[in-house]
Parts: C-alpha cells; sequence; structure tokens
C-alpha cells in the first residue's frame, strides 16, 4: 500500500486560494481591519465593568496576602 507524498495527494480535494491580505481589487474600497484583540478585550471590561472591578481587587488583595504571607514566613 503507498503512502501519499503530497498534500495535494491527501485530499481528493483542491487547495482554497488566498489572496493577500493587503490588497484590494482596483475600484473597491479598501476593507476595514478587524479589531485587535486587545482592543476586543477592553471593550469586554467596560461592558462588564463590575465584573473586572471584582477580580482586579480579588486579584490585588491576592497579591497583598501572598506578599504579606511570604514576608511573615521569611522574617
Amino acid at each position: 500500500m503507498s503512502h501519499p507524498s503530497t498534500p495535494s495527494e491527501l485530499s481528493d480535494q483542491p487547495a482554497p486560494e488566498t489572496a493577500p491580505l493587503t490588497e484590494s481589487e482596483p475600484g473597491e474600497a479598501p476593507k476595514s481591519p478587524q479589531d485587535s484583540y486587545v482592543k476586543l478585550a477592553m471593550r469586554n471590561m467596560v461592558r462588564k465593568r463590575g465584573t473586572s472591578l471584582k477580580h482586579f481587587f480579588l486579584t490585588t488583595a491576592g497579591l497583598l496576602g501572598l506578599l504579606v504571607g511570604l514576608a511573615y514566613l521569611t522574617r
């Protein structure tokens, strides 16, 4: 039994052609870039303000407790 050696032999479907991301067709308006991960995260934080503040204060309290505990153990 022979094994396929090239990617085109692995499936019977042709490989899809991909268009370059920065160029647009003549006569078309360039597409707006998608929002970055950071921008989406910031928007999500603003929408869920209470949850974000609660997590921030819990993290702050946890880090402070860890530092005070380490300071106590290593005195």
